[in-house]
């Protein structure tokens, strides 16, 4: 299992070095500069804010200093706010971010996984259609298109909550709902399909004729193994969730990540862009980590191959 770890690690540590190279390089490839939008400003003030930011140095030097700062935990500071590093503008956005996106996830969670399983247990009854119903318009339905049609009924026409912002605690329901919508039915689906098939595995079959209670056969047998391809879906969901949703957050007028990232393409503010690029890949790389860590926990015989 050690080695298991240790391996995951070393590749989570590549696969982040390849995507800061790679943005790095390619933001750097964008013709122009974080400074081309002031017209106004006289050659030699732009002279002297490359100076400062050291952006007429050589591309392999501005390289290896974005390296060393990233292997301080410093990302630099932002060319478009000024005294504010991308350290502070990620600070700064996370806890709206963090409140949205956990609510989401508890929703994803206590929705999808049960109507998947109510769906899978009802087959070809009313109640499963009525969830694959819901399931296909949630999953065809864009976040966007959902997030705007809630707030036009329910804040405007309705007035049950606030238009934007979190001021208020019924802020945060058309927020979540918009960003949970599509995932809780993509995973309802998912644990639908995949709980059908693991009721019709051979193992399934002898267990009921074992005269196990079909409580025990459920969740003894059936939830572990079909839930597998759940957790699989559930790291990059989380990952999503956590790092807040660009247009739900745009929509919504919410301060979190995804909206200074969209401001920071807007503004052309590079240091924030390859800042939140990373932390998001950061974030989304320690969750796929946590999910191959519960196959252990899910999957037995991957302890079992590592013992060999």
């Amino acid at each position: 299992m050690t080695a298991y770890v240790l391996q995951r690690l070393a590749l989570m540590l590549v696969t982040l070095f390849a995507i800061i190279t790679l943005t790095f390089f390619l933001m750097h490839a964008v013709p122009g500069g974080p400074f081309v939008s002031d017209k106004m400003m006289a050659p030699e003030i732009q002279a002297a804010i490359n100076a400062k930011y050291h952006l007429d140095d050589p591309i392999w030097v501005q390289y290896l200093n974005y390296l060393r700062g990233i292997a301080t935990f410093d990302l630099g500071p932002s060319f478009k706010y000024a005294g504010m590093s991308v350290n502070e503008i990620i600070a700064q956005g996370l806890p709206t971010t963090l409140k949205v996106g956990v609510l989401a996830l508890i929703c994803v969670v206590s929705l999808g996984v049960p109507l998947g399983i109510v769906a899978a247990l009802n087959r070809n009854r009313w109640p499963d259609t009525l969830v694959m119903v819901i399931a296909t318009i949630g999953v065809a339905v864009p976040s966007y298109v959902i997030a705007t049609v809630a707030l036009y009924f329910f804040a405007l026409r309705l007035g049950w909550v606030p238009t934007f912002g979190l001021d208020d605690w019924r802020g945060y329901f058309l927020p979540v709902f918009a960003l949970s919508g599509f995932w809780i039915s993509f995973i309802a689906r998912l644990a639908r399909s995949s709980l059908l098939e693991t009721l019709q595995m051979d193992y399934m079959t002898t267990a009921k004729a074992k005269g196990l209670k079909p409580g025990q056969i459920l969740f003894k047998h059936g939830l572990r193994n079909s839930l597998i391809p759940v957790v699989t879906v559930l790291g990059p969901v989380v990952a999503n969730l956590i790092t807040g949703s660009f247009v739900i957050e745009q929509i919504f007028a919410l301060p979190g990540i995804g909206r200074h990232f969209v401001l920071s393409i807007t503004n052309r503010d590079y240091t924030a862009i390859m800042g939140i690029t990373i932390f998001y890949a950061a974030v989304l790389m320690v969750m796929i980590f946590i999910v191959d860590m519960l196959y252990l926990v899910l999957d037995p015989r991957i302890k079992y191959r590592e013992a060999r």
